[in-house]
């Protein structure tokens, strides 16, 4: 039952190469592939813009500061709109006749709102009425993506990743202000927890079988993630300390699945054993059951936006020779 995924991004500019690449890669029986994202496009491809052109009724344009919202939708939104609809057009023909799991990332909604500015420059999240605007429009955006590609492929069981990197600096009060000098307020969990619910529910209503929240730091603020909902975890285990282990067991043993980022996304590739065994000890030494691995999923580390196609594909082609390896290991 262990299977294996990508984290969403992709080297290259080629939508339809790169969807053929992934479903192929990462096809039946073992794989979970995706939506392939492909910043190398330039703004509007990366994490930030195809999130920002899913928003409703929330216009946005690119500044030399990056994102910011706008009174009405210009070329930059425009652009950023396009890719989507080309990365769409790209997974109904690469997919075509395909019948089974199928995920999609969408930059969170706390993310989000730390990388969106506002009229004035300050990140939106600083605002309680841009916050609340942002999680409605992104969870009403969502879910027409999610309809989208359930249209497209009518075979998919659509899983929703939403990707938070900025999750643990907006509750903790880390984000730096327009100036650089000082640091933002932090958003208390309970808000922070119903935001990413809402979104999370909006993709459950739109037909998504399943649910995850990616968190690629070291510090993940687990209760926040479990308090909102999350069907799964997607962490790198290379950042994860003894003490976060045990917030993983608590997760587990609550029934929310352990999406294990174990196979680096750059460097030397450690051998499908060694990622296999790179899970499994931890796992055990907070007393959480061999035969429960059959239920983790296996991923990158990180995005592999960064790397050559060659290094992408070995690494996808070491995380489900590794997610076998680990089946073998919880079949005992």
């Amino acid at each position: 039952m262990t299977s294996a995924t990508g984290i969403g991004s992709w080297p290259g500019t080629a939508p339809l190469e790169a969807a053929r690449t992934v479903l192929g890669e990462l096809g039946a029986p073992s794989g979970l592939p995706h939506l392939v994202e492909l910043p190398d496009r330039g703004p509007g491809a990366e994490m930030v813009g195809r999130a920002a052109a899913m928003l409703v009724e929330l216009p946005v344009d690119l500044q030399p500061s990056g994102w910011r919202f706008v009174d009405h939708p210009g070329r930059d939104l425009e652009r950023a709109v396009s890719m989507r609809s080309a990365d769409l057009d790209a997974l109904a023909e690469a997919a075509d006749g395909y019948a089974g799991p199928l995920k999609v990332q969408v930059c969170g909604p706390w993310t989000l709102g730390a990388e969106v500015h506002l009229g004035r420059g300050e990140r939106s999240v600083v605002d309680p009425g841009a916050r609340r605007d942002v999680v409605e429009s992104l969870a009403e955006g969502v879910a027409r993506h999610v309809r989208d590609v359930r249209r497209l492929v009518p075979g998919a069981e659509v899983v929703l990743q939403l990707d938070e990197p900025s999750l643990t600096s907006v509750l903790r009060g880390g984000l730096r202000t327009q100036t650089g000098f000082g640091r933002l307020p932090a958003v208390e969990a309970p808000e922070v927890e119903q935001g990413l619910r809402t979104v999370l529910e909006a993709g459950r209503a739109a037909g998504a079988v399943r649910t995850a929240v990616h968190v690629c730091a070291g510090e993940v603020p687990y209760a926040a993630l479990l308090a909102a909902g999350a069907d799964a975890l997607s962490v790198d285990l290379s950042l994860q300390s003894t003490t976060a282990w045990e917030s993983i067991a608590v997760a587990v043993e609550s029934g929310v699945r352990l999406w294990a980022g174990a196979v680096p996304s750059s460097g030397a590739l450690p051998s499908a054993a060694e990622v296999a065994e790179a899970i499994r000890l931890p796992w055990q030494q907070v007393g959480l059951p061999l035969a429960d691995l059959a239920f983790v999923v296996v991923t990158p580390a990180c995005g592999l936006a960064g790397v050559g196609h060659q290094t992408a594909r070995a690494t996808l082609a070491r995380v489900v020779e590794a997610s076998r390896a680990l089946a073998d290991t919880a079949a005992g």
